[in-house]
């Protein structure tokens, strides 16, 4: 596809990685960088692959449930006390580790979901901004530190 744009969004999330033989299996926290690359065969009316705010209302409150959120692997045998205490703070991933990688792949196949629905979005100020559906995830970059990421293209 010739026409590529790229949103990046940040969050402080923590995760346990209840797989891993050393610390990460313990609750640790990043600051995460995530970029969304999307791409069209043409702009569209306004001469954009998408305006950036549609992005934002698409994916925004997505990506927001990870802020100051604990992933965990729905098999860690924590995960029914830290719900308990954390309530929706807490996100399960079922049958698997919340690794970068998975990170990266839920997004992307979030995202893919919004654009098969060709949406339109509007703003607090009753502005409408249209996500067509020939729009393409590209890839999903979660950066985990600032020396470290993971990627999914689908």
């Amino acid at each position: 596809m010739p026409y590529r744009v790229c949103k990046i969004f940040e969050v402080e999330s923590g995760h346990m990685l209840s797989k891993h033989p050393d610390r990460c299996r313990f609750p640790h926290g990043h600051s995460r960088r995530i970029e969304i690359v999307v791409s069209a065969e043409s702009l569209d009316a306004n001469d954009m692959v998408c305006d950036f705010k549609a992005l934002k209302l698409a994916i925004g409150d997505f990506v927001d449930q990870f802020d100051h959120s604990l992933a965990v692997n729905s098999d860690d045998a924590l995960t029914e006390t830290l719900q308990s205490v954390a309530g929706a703070r807490v996100i399960v991933f079922e049958n698997v580790d919340p690794t970068t990688e998975v990170l990266a792949r839920h997004i992307h196949d979030h995202l893919k979901t919004v654009f098969a629905s060709g949406r339109t979005y509007c703003d607090e100020r009753g502005n409408k901004y249209e996500l067509r559906n020939d729009l393409k995830v590209e890839r999903v970059r979660v950066w985990e530190t600032s020396s470290s990421w993971a990627e999914y293209s689908g």
